[in-house]
């Protein structure tokens, strides 16, 4: 079937969804606990091994094809504009984010804080040793490619289809 990284995204939720609710199930049903005097199979939940063994098998395995093929897809799509593939922009995006958390953090810095010290008489400062005003600028352009970087990665996974095996 042809999907979007968006729709797989979605299918790979369900599935986990899907999964979890087996194992779940399974939990509750694969042992249960009777009183002296109860009548066992009265009390026995119905549960059945090989069903479920097989149905969480066959979940695992469509999950497997799903992430197989959009690690496939990320492997070898080019995002426009960037000239790195879908997982060079997966590492390259929390980088960028990281670069404009630092920059924000230091244009927002006073050029000269003085520090408090308890306990003693000197007066000290803090100085920036950067230029403000191109921090400022590097944020900025950070920011910028960021959202720039984002918008095409969206582009890429809401629009380009590929091929997962059903």
């Amino acid at each position: 079937m042809l999907m979007t990284s968006a729709e797989a995204a979605k299918y790979l939720r369900k599935l986990n969804e899907e999964l979890a609710s087996l194992r779940s199930r399974e939990e509750q049903s694969r042992q249960f606990t009777v009183s002296l005097g109860e009548k066992e199979e009265e009390l026995r939940p119905a549960y059945d091994y090989e069903a479920a063994r097989d149905a969480m098998l066959a979940l695992e395995e469509k999950i497997r094809r799903v992430k197989h093929a959009v690690n496939c897809f990320n492997c070898t799509t080019e995002v426009p504009g960037f000239g790195m593939t879908v997982d060079q922009m997966l590492i390259y995006l929390p980088q960028l984010n990281m670069r404009k958390l630092k920059l924000a953090a230091m244009k927002d810095v006073l050029p000269r804080t003085r520090v408090a010290r308890y306990n003693s008489n000197l007066v000290e400062y803090t100085l920036i040793n950067y230029d403000p005003e191109q921090v400022a600028a590097d944020h900025e352009a950070a920011a910028d490619e960021l959202g720039r970087a984002q918008n095409a990665l969206d582009v890429v996974n809401t629009t380009l289809r590929f091929e997962v095996e059903e």
